[in-house]
């Protein structure tokens, strides 16, 4: 059939980062290709073919992953004439960004029905095809991979929980998130509460590994910290309690010359399943071993990750500075 006007170019060899196979009405429309043309060219057997309404695939070849996504984010952009404007443009989420983030847990790109995708909540637009719009009242900032924005691990893995129902497919993806250092445990925690998901039958045993693998990555990160930083071998996972009174608590480690004890805040207070604190907030334990002669560090997984050598100061400024903290501290270091 021949055409008066001028079409957007076919890719005869498409790769991952060609985005001239997919286009939309409005595109379309700008260079004078006709409603009625298109019609025709997406006809049963013709050489185009339209999976979402206004985004249509120059070729009636199955559509590459890269193809498929760019489909899923012009639809998202509601009507389909340009990626909208920062803070409204589309964001790719649950297994579909995880895939891209590179986890092995979960599917490729080419085995997914539907294609998670967040958009303002004031957007019109409607789940089809490939597409399954979720409006959000704000969206996440986003990440660039392969030149896609991707909702942050850890809000993404939310977003694929959320869907999911069998307990070892939900274990797979949290854990592979701790063990391959996409994101730390607390930030999966604080998504997963975000989206009311802890109490899920699904993710409760998931969730409670979770927070082990965390700790074991940072117990890891802590351990290197004081040999690349040259500290002095402190007393590993110890208990301080008050002569004759309550416990301090556990500590991760502990300097008993200096009264220095290092706290791992890995995963926030303990929980239960109604999601009610299990212990004390830590600033009131801290408070108390100082009243007791105890500096208490506490250190985050992700500074540990980000900023060891700065963290390897403090410890060590707190240590050279213990003679003027005054004398010994009053408790009792027990094994834990």
């Amino acid at each position: 059939m021949a055409h008066e006007t001028p079409l957007p170019p076919r890719s005869a060899n498409r790769t991952r980062g060609d985005d001239t196979t997919v286009v939309t009405a409005a595109v379309l429309r700008a260079q004078g290709v006709s409603a009625a043309a298109v019609r025709d060219l997406c006809r049963a057997g013709g050489p185009w073919q339209a999976p979402l309404p206004g985004v249509y695939l120059l070729h009636p070849d199955e559509p590459t992953e890269q193809e498929r996504l760019r489909a899923v984010l012009l639809y998202a952009a509601g009507d389909g004439s340009r990626v909208p404007e920062q803070g409204g443009r589309p964001v790719l989420s649950g297994l579909a960004a995880l895939s891209l983030y590179g986890f092995r847990s979960a599917p490729p790109i080419a085995a997914l029905e539907r294609i998670e995708v967040l958009v303002p909540r004031s957007r019109r637009t409607r789940s089809s095809g490939w597409a399954r719009i979720v409006r959000v009242p704000h969206l996440p900032p986003a990440q660039e991979v392969e030149g896609l924005p991707l909702a942050p691990v850890a809000r993404a893995l939310a977003d694929a929980v959320a869907g999911l129902t069998e307990p070892a497919e939900v274990h797979r993806l949290l854990a592979e998130a701790v063990r391959a250092r996409h994101c730390e445990s607390a930030e999966i925690v604080r998504e997963l509460r975000r989206g009311r998901l802890l109490a899920r039958p699904q993710v409760v045993d998931a969730v409670d590994t979770l927070l082990a693998e965390g700790r074991a990555v940072a117990e890891s990160r802590l351990y290197a910290l004081v040999r690349e930083g040259a500290l002095p071998q402190p007393c590993w996972n110890v208990e301080l309690r008050q002569p004759g009174g309550p416990s301090l608590g556990a500590f991760d480690a502990y300097w008993p010359e200096h009264r220095v004890a290092v706290e791992l805040d890995a995963c926030g207070p303990a929980r239960d399943r109604a999601g009610s604190a299990l212990w004390p907030p830590s600033a009131r334990r801290r408070t108390t071993a100082a009243e007791l002669g105890v500096t208490v560090l506490a250190l985050t997984p992700e500074r540990l990750r980000e900023e060891p050598r700065q963290l390897a100061a403090v410890v060590r400024t707190a240590l050279m500075t213990a003679h003027e903290r005054g004398g010994p501290a009053e408790v009792l270091v027990l094994p834990r």
